[in-house]
């Protein structure tokens, strides 16, 4: 066995996945791995297709059931979702699909920005009535019930997993593909810049490439991109600037207050957390744009490493983020603490 590395990439769940592996030889196993588990990621938790069980499930809720029986893997997304609204004091919530909706995503985002990402709705079609919701520490979320596949859900209340889900799909498809392949050398998992890793590292960790620009590159306008290695865990990065659309005569975007239903409008545009879980780096990471100023103090407080890039371009390292180029991350002790939960393979149906 040696170091070798491969590549390989493929369309899943309206995002690029890129998948590194090392020995090579695992390149083949792993792609065909992560796909079946990306696949059973949408059948459970997208919003966009009305056969996913999440979709079956809001249905019966809006004709009034309140109590699902849901699968294990449902109840795992569902589970970190709740997790990480309680880690982040309801400023990531689970129950904002009402408030994304009325600001227009509410299909797939292909269909919603068009290939230009700017595309505007018909105004037959518009509702800019995103209404101020009870969000933060006292939100819906807090009636979400949930004890192992029993789940309680408030009348009329729109679920949308979003990021929270993908960033777990790349935590499951990770642990998946490693324990798939014979569970040596390692793996890493990248779906559109929400990164797992299992196994082992290569030498020297994962090189991993930080930018606002989509394909790595340094843009005019964007921050430097900056390489950091990774031995474990795993990074996400939340921006205001893509998935971005127009919408009643204005540009929105996806990362939404719950204390407001509007579009996050603070003076970070991107975050970029490192954690022993790529679940609970997303959580961060949306949580410090939606809390606009007080994000240097919140990410302070759960000792993760993050890079915070500001609306005028300037970027801030928090904890043992790396200062110069091609220097590992330091994580904090333990694996997803702050969850209380842990990566796991196959979830079940």
């Amino acid at each position: 066995m040696t170091d070798e590395m491969a590549a390989g990439e493929l369309d899943a769940i309206g995002t690029r996945v890129r998948v590194v592996v090392w020995p090579a030889a695992l390149l083949e196993c792993a792609l065909a791995t992560v796909e079946e588990e990306l696949d059973r990621l949408d059948r459970e938790a997208s919003r966009f297709r009305t056969d996913s069980e999440i979709s079956r499930l809001q249905a019966k809720n809006r004709d009034g059931a309140s109590v699902f029986l849901v699968s294990s893997g449902l109840a795992d997304l569902i589970g970190v979702a709740l997790a990480a609204a309680r880690f982040s004091g309801g400023l990531v919530d689970p129950t904002l699909g009402g408030a994304v909706a009325a600001l227009g995503y509410d299909r797939d985002f292909s269909l919603v920005a068009g290939a230009e990402g700017t595309a505007e709705k018909d105004e037959a079609e518009q509702d800019d009535s995103a209404q101020p919701l009870p969000g933060g520490p006292t939100g819906a979320w807090w009636r979400v019930e949930l004890s192992g596949r029993l789940l309680r859900l408030p009348p009329k209340v729109a679920l949308d997993l979003g990021a929270t889900a993908k960033a777990r799909g790349s935590d499951r498809a990770a642990a998946e593909a490693f324990a798939a392949c014979g569970r040596g050398g390692g793996l890493l998992v990248s779906l559109g810049g929400d990164i797992a890793t299992a196994g082992e590292p290569p030498a020297g960790g994962w090189p991993i490439a930080v930018s606002e620009s989509p394909d790595g590159s340094d843009a005019p306008g964007l921050s430097k991109t900056q390489v950091v290695r990774l031995a474990a865990g795993g990074i996400a990065t939340s921006s205001t600037l893509l998935r971005r659309w127009r919408h009643g005569g204005r540009t929105v975007h996806h990362i939404v207050d719950p204390r407001t239903g509007q579009p996050a409008d603070g003076p970070w545009r991107t975050a970029t957390v490192a954690a022993p879980t790529c679940a609970e780096a997303n959580a961060a990471s949306t949580a410090a744009l939606v809390a606009g100023d007080g994000a240097l103090e919140l990410l302070e407080s759960t000792g993760l490493p993050a890079r915070l890039v500001g609306t005028d371009g300037t970027c801030s390292h928090v904890g043992s983020w790396p200062q110069g180029e091609d220097e590992p991350i330091i994580l904090p002790p333990g694996e997803g603490a702050a969850f209380g939960y842990r990566v796991v393979t196959r979830a079940g149906a």
